[in-house]
């Protein structure tokens, strides 16, 4: 039981159902179902109250026929976020400090109150009341977001955070869909002041839901000793420094917000694109803004099968490129479509021009999906416990800071008059210089994305018992050595970082260099050979294993001439002698005569060679130090050969 007399759940390492179940079936559990639907319904809320005021400033008549209506409507996108800069480090050290599930509750039972001074402002039809609103829905928003993305990783196994992500990114994303719609819809229909009410009833009802939701949340214990400090200012500083000690996820952060300013500052200007530039009506926004949505939670969902199930950054150069090829198309696609004064949703769609614009929209959604979910697992898995919400809040107080430089971007670009087309595609372009920015801080995406090309590409890649493979301390991992792409696919296929042990002349080919060199690898020689680099080699050997790292050597010394597995040599035997660790076995099957094998004369020499061919990658059960001889540990991977 826990101290306010709740049940507690067990830790995902207790819990029997860790680890199995799928994205769609975490939803039957109570470690995700119950926040799933608190989270959802807020945004929900959120975005009914957003879209009505849009829709009222862009088709209605709270403002004068002389106001420019998007600066009103950015200015609003800014109000909802710029309580994430002011507020976003009193939420992390909050949601470090004390019990989650707790905090949870509270945040949902201030969402009411929060809801019911909307209800007033929509009452009163006062621009700057409704402006004060939405600002209360960011306050109320600031403090749920580092509780629900802190709580994850303490409810969910290693192998289910990115399916976790994936789900809570999508409720999001779905919450924003319907809630624009419906207050999209009572705004349009209903017309100035005649949706308040039915407005008001609604979000009353779906805020207390929420609450009823929240008091199923699983306790999660608090992570953090520390004082809490209330200066606003010095501890958003002493966030930002938890957040820059480590490089990766501080370039994640940027990632995320720049991917929530571009998505805020596009949806924010589809009112304004539609009835300035498409010849399209209010219903044709809430469309748009349905079909943007849903795209972008199908590219959250992709993750986890694209993935393998875990947190892989190689996806995130993917879904950069996406974004602008697609988005440089929109402006151009925006050109192409006919239409006169405000069509209906199906005058829009029969017209000329549609269907390329709606593609352009839709896989720039796709792309953006994939773009944001692995750098939101990314944050987590690498952010230790005790100040993993804290570091959630400094991502969000970045992500408020860039929406609400975006929307100031935005203001700007309007008021000298400039055009929301050529807007987007400024937007598009700038995008490619912040991946760009983003991948040369850190190779370590642009290596995984290499990874993942080559082992969901060139290769068909099928696993065997990779769950023997120790998910934490140190072991060494043996496999034989059949082509120059060997450590790509275990590096593919192993949910652990490994650090591999390479031949210094594999070492040193030029592209593959810059993999090995990003992904830590140590380059050995024979110890006739270079006795220097090989002395060196087993010195980093010690000191990575020291450490807790995951090794891999290929113990045959060469790339295989005949595609049998060569003798292994008693490097392996120094090794567990000089740190005793676990060894696992490993086989790569499949290789041999594809074109980065030796097969048939060389390697890279057939480009006739098949590459779309099936590889297996087999594990077996680890080797104790005392039974780990180099003959033993050959005839274990020989098996494993034999079985595929």
């Amino acid at each position: 039981m826990t101290s306010d007399g709740r049940m507690a759940v067990p830790a995902h390492g207790e819990n029997a159902e860790a680890g199995n179940a799928t994205q769609f079936r975490l939803l039957g559990t109570r470690r995700l179902l119950p926040l799933f639907v608190a989270q959802f319904l807020g945004a929900f809320n959120d975005n009914v109250f957003k879209q009505a005021l849009i829709i009222l400033f862009t088709y209605g008549a709270l403002l004068t026929a002389t106001s420019n209506t998007g600066i009103f409507v950015n200015l609003a996108a800014g109000l909802l976020i710029l309580p994430f800069v002011l507020f976003s480090a009193t939420a992390g050290t909050l949601a470090d400090k004390f019990e989650k599930s707790r905090l949870i509750r509270i945040v949902k039972l201030a969402e009411i109150g929060t809801v019911a001074a909307a209800g007033i402002a929509l009452y009163l039809q006062s621009v700057p009341v409704l402006l004060f609103a939405l600002f209360l829905f960011g306050v109320q928003s600031t403090f749920f977001g580092p509780l629900k993305y802190a709580i994850l990783p303490q409810h969910l196994a290693p192998a289910e955070l990115v399916g976790g992500n994936g789900m809570i990114q999508m409720g999001t994303l779905v919450a924003i869909l319907v809630g624009t719609n419906f207050g999209g819809f009572l705004a349009a229909d209903a017309g100035e002041g005649g949706a308040s009410v039915v407005l008001f009833v609604a979000m009353v009802g779906i805020a207390a839901i929420g609450y009823a939701a929240s008091r199923h949340v699983p306790a999660a214990p608090s992570t953090h000793t520390g004082k809490v400090r209330w200066n606003p200012i010095t501890e958003t500083w002493a966030l930002v420094r938890i957040a820059r000690e480590r490089k990766a996820v501080f370039l994640s952060i940027l990632g995320i917000s720049w991917f929530w300013l571009l998505g805020s500052v596009n949806l924010a200007q589809i009112p304004e694109l539609l009835r300035g530039h498409l010849a399209a009506g209010p219903q044709v926004a809430t469309l748009i803004v349905t079909f943007f949505t849903i795209t972008i939670a199908i590219g959250a969902l992709l993750c986890e099968r694209l993935s393998g199930r875990r947190v892989e950054i190689g996806l995130v150069p993917v879904g950069a490129a996406g974004v602008s090829i697609f988005g440089v198309d929109l402006y151009f696609a925006i050109g192409g479509v006919q239409g006169e004064g405000l069509r209906d949703a199906a005058a829009f769609l029969a017209g000329e021009g549609t269907i390329r614009l709606l593609v352009d929209l839709g896989l720039m959604g796709v792309f953006a999906g994939l773009f944001v979910v692995p750098l939101q697992a990314n944050i987590q898995a690498r952010t230790p416990t005790d100040r993993r919400a804290r570091v959630i809040a400094a991502n969000n107080v970045m992500n408020a800071v860039f929406m609400v430089g975006g929307a100031g971007f935005a203001i700007a670009w309007l008021s000298s008059g400039g055009s929301v087309p050529a807007m987007l595609l400024a937007l598009a372009v700038i995008n490619l210089g912040v991946a760009v920015f983003i991948f040369h801080q850190v190779p370590e995406f642009t290596m995984r994305f290499l990874v993942w090309v080559v082992s969901h590409s060139v290769y068909r890649v099928h696993h065997r018992n990779l769950a023997a493979i120790p998910e934490r301390g140190a072991a060494v991992i043996v496999c034989n050595h059949v082509s120059y792409v060997d450590a790509l696919l275990l590096a593919g296929a192993v949910r652990r970082p490994i650090r591999f042990v390479i031949y210094k002349d594999i070492y040193d080919i030029p592209l593959l260099n810059f993999v090995f060199r990003t992904s830590r690898t140590i380059p050995i020689s024979g110890e006739k050979e270079d006795p220097v680099v090989y002395e060196a080699a087993f010195a980093a050997i010690r000191e990575g294993l020291a450490a807790g790292d995951l090794l891999c050597i290929f113990p045959e010394g060469r790339l295989t001439v005949d595609g049998e597995v060569g003798t292994f040599r008693k490097g392996i035997e120094r090794i567990v002698e000089e740190t005793p660790v676990p060894v696992v076995p490993m086989a790569l099957n499949g290789l041999w005569g594809s074109f980065f094998s030796r097969e048939g004369g060389g390697a890279f020499r057939n480009v006739r060679k098949r590459v779309w061919r099936r590889v297996d990658i087999a594990a077996a059960e680890p080797v104790v130090p005392s039974e780990a001889s180099a003959d033993g540990l050959r005839e274990r991977v020989l098996a494993l050969g034999s079985e595929a």
